[in-house]
């Protein structure tokens, strides 16, 4: 009988990329635990991409998906449907946005997509400011706003786009300036772009960059963008699908570390909100949710099962503090990592906050990306039990290492040693 692997390879595309010289089959998972198909068990420090983010098999999120699924699983937005209000209504009121509306999708992807909507029907404009490094999924509008050349296959896109500087704080023009300098010289350059165009809908940006490595720009950097913005009328859309919901420990949207100016004019969200569940959606002011002068609906946006899993899961978070944890048990975990990194010359960077950490590898007295020694790491660090990620952008390669919000100080510290072995063996 042919293997598993062999059966993905005949039917799947080639480009639906695989980690692991030998993949491996993810059976189940208990805690901040998977266990493949041969039973051996990972401490998983990914987490399905940063999506697992309080724990596997949380019994208050199994129990509300099965209590939702006996009762009815599908109705679509056509009808009321109570666990999509009340979750709506709880976002909407930690958002920080001022009359907030909340619009639900099935992934990070499609609330892009419906934030790009939102802001070129309301500003009537297809231009697009977006961030070097960045990006924002793989439909057909956000690969062309990704500023990542890994993960944009095509330059063809119904949107003009134009990449702006500060999305990666150690590396390009102005990496050797201080923070305040830094923030001035990609303010200055903002505007000096806003002289070349016409309108321009809105900036889409991560608070910190996820596929790209972990990367982030100096705290306030989109406050000081935002004033800008604001003298042009252009909207500022933060995607939150990988930093929302506390993971960076210090606050719960990523957008509050660049919050002088106020809040975002939409956020996108996705990923953990479902602990595993395909939730996305978008939050924005009243007057730019309700711009569209066409129907809408989502089939399978607000279902009431995937809805009853966000309620359940958003309530454990809040209730167990995991903010307050990531904060805690990340800041332990990135200084661990730092005094590892100190004495491996193939580290360039430990990076982060909270648990949202990348470790930036390069050739031994370089900056040239070392993506053999990423693969290395992450095949070490499996061989040993541990599930990390890895990304980065031009010409870089990074570990992205993102446990669930429950992550313990003990399991931490188990993960910091796998990882040490790993890093020190290249």
């Amino acid at each position: 009988m042919s293997s598993l692997h062999d059966r993905h390879r005949a039917v799947l595309p080639d480009w639906l990329a695989l980690y692991y010289k030998d993949p491996i089959e993810i059976t189940h998972g208990e805690g901040r635990h998977v266990w493949d198909a041969d039973g051996r068990r990972y401490l998983d420090f990914f987490g399905g991409i940063l999506t697992t983010m309080t724990a596997h098999a949380l019994a208050e999120v199994t129990k509300a998906v099965a209590d939702q699924a006996g009762r009815i699983i599908h109705s679509s937005t056509l009808y009321l449907n109570r666990p999509m209000v009340e979750l709506a209504e709880r976002i909407a009121a930690l958002s920080g946005i001022p009359d907030a509306r909340v619009f639900f999708t099935t992934s990070g992807t499609e609330a892009n997509d419906t934030a790009l909507l939102l802001a070129t029907t309301y500003r009537r404009s297809s231009q697009i400011l977006a961030m070097r490094n960045s990006y924002h999924g793989r439909s057909f509008s956000t690969v062309g706003i990704t500023g990542n050349r890994s993960w944009s296959p095509t330059g063809l896109s119904p949107l003009q786009t134009l990449y702006v500087h500060g999305g990666v704080r150690g590396r390009g023009p102005f990496a050797g300036y201080t923070d305040e300098r830094f923030v001035d010289a990609c303010v200055a350059d903002l505007e000096d772009l806003l002289g070349h165009t016409h309108d321009v809908a809105a900036l889409i940006a991560e608070p910190i960059q996820g596929v790209g490595g972990f990367t982030s720009p100096p705290d306030g950097l989109y406050a000081a963008f935002r004033r800008v913005l604001d003298r042009h009328g252009i909207l500022w859309i933060a995607d939150e699908v990988q930093t929302g919901w506390g993971r960076t420990g210090e606050h719960f949207w990523g957008w509050q570390a660049h919050g002088q100016a106020g809040p975002p004019d939409m956020l996108t969200f996705a990923k953990g909100i479902g602990n595993g569940m395909s939730i996305g959606g978008v939050v924005a002011r009243a007057e730019i949710m309700n711009c569209l002068d066409a129907n809408s609906i989502s089939t399978f946006g607000g279902s009431p099962v995937t809805m009853a899993a966000g309620l359940a899961n958003l309530g454990y978070l809040l209730e167990h503090d995991l903010q307050g944890n990531a904060r805690r048990v990340g800041g332990l975990l990135i200084e661990r990592l730092r005094a590892v990194a100190a004495g491996v010359d193939a580290v360039r960077e430990v990076r982060g906050r909270g648990l949202m950490i990348g470790i930036e590898l390069t050739e031994p007295g370089t900056d040239r990306a070392a993506p053999e020694a990423a693969a290395a790491v992450l095949e070490s660090a499996r061989e040993n039990g541990l599930l990390i990620g890895k990304g980065g952008g031009h010409d870089t390669s990074a570990l992205r290492i993102a446990p669930p919000l429950s992550l313990t100080v003990a399991e931490a510290e188990e993960g910091a040693a796998i990882l040490e072995q790993a890093l020190r063996s290249l």
